[in-house]
């Protein structure tokens, strides 16, 4: 399977990307490291996992990636709230973390059939 036809691994790498794009003008450093690492975890925990031989490492990277979403979308809810995000764009963000998250879920049981 070839890592960049995967929609959930294309998905992940934009959400990353808008997050270092809008929070480069951030003044606080340690709010947007935090961010924009929890962010780029997602996509390159998906990279590793899909390209692992046993079903049980790519699922174990896959819920890592998970995991990462839901760090992320902790800290956007957080940076909307002290103003540092756009509440429109930061709502956006959730949304997506939650369907990632989905997405995730839904292929870390097919990875565990298939195997």
């Amino acid at each position: 399977m070839e890592l960049e036809k995967l929609e959930i691994w294309q998905r992940a790498c934009r959400l990353s990307c808008e997050l270092y794009q809008e929070t480069n003008q951030l003044r606080d450093f340690g709010f947007r490291d935090q961010l924009t690492r929890s962010g780029l975890s997602v996509p390159s925990n998906i990279a590793e996992g899909m390209a692992r031989q046993s079903a049980k490492e790519k699922v174990r990277f896959l819920d890592i990636a998970r995991a990462s979403l839901a760090e992320a979308r902790t800290q956007i809810y957080i940076g909307k709230q002290v103003g540092f995000l756009n509440p429109k764009r930061a709502e956006s963000w959730i949304d997506e973390c939650r369907q990632l998250a989905s997405m995730i879920s839904a292929l870390m049981i097919a990875v565990e059939r298939n195997c």
